[in-house]
């Protein structure tokens, strides 16, 4: 079957934001947020709150990184986000308490429909639990849960649910051992 871009159908995504609301984050986001020679992390924090974001304290946020509607992200307390991480987040995105999402991580929480012709959009929430840590350069599909203290390792693709204190590596990330605390 030919399709064109004109039959693109993406009516079933929503923003949650107006078209000026949504402007003015691009704009702000282009000169002001993702740029790295601005490293004040309090006039990126003041930004996202501006434009909705719910977050806790002591969050850090590294320069080049990239946040598409930050409406629809919830951070909890004492969170690392590295430099060029990427939160493509069509749908919500929520981060718990103690999280590290390290240089280069892609938090990706939508796709197009391949197996329609009009190719809408196919999204789905991440959670991120407390204590998990996103390796360098990793992604977490749409619709993963990232539970307590897992770790995703560098480079990895968690298309399915990551389970509590366990560590997952590959493409797809399978799971390599259980993570353990040294007293």
């Amino acid at each position: 079957m030919k399709t064109s871009l004109a039959n693109f159908n993406n009516s079933n995504f929503d923003k949650q934001a107006g078209k000026f609301k949504w402007f003015i984050w691009m704009l702000v986001n282009a000169i002001v947020f993702k740029p790295s020679w601005i490293p004040f992390m309090g006039v990126k924090v003041n930004l996202l709150k501006l434009f909705g974001a719910h977050l806790g304290e002591g969050l850090v946020i590294k320069p080049s990184v990239y946040i598409k509607f930050p409406w629809k992200l919830k951070v909890g307390n004492h969170v690392w986000i590295g430099e060029n991480v990427w939160i493509d987040n069509l749908d919500e995105v929520t981060i718990g308490d103690n999280v590290c999402i390290s240089q280069g991580a892609l938090l990706l929480t939508g796709n197009h429909d391949y197996t329609l012709s009009t190719f809408d959009y196919k999204n789905a929430p991440i959670v991120l639990e407390e204590g998990v840590w996103v390796g360098a350069k990793s992604v977490v599909c749409p619709g993963v849960i990232c539970k307590s203290h897992s770790i995703l390792a560098v480079g990895s693709i968690a298309t399915k649910e990551l389970e509590s204190y366990t560590i997952y590596q590959g493409n797809p990330a399978k799971e390599v051992r259980k993570r353990k605390f040294k007293n």
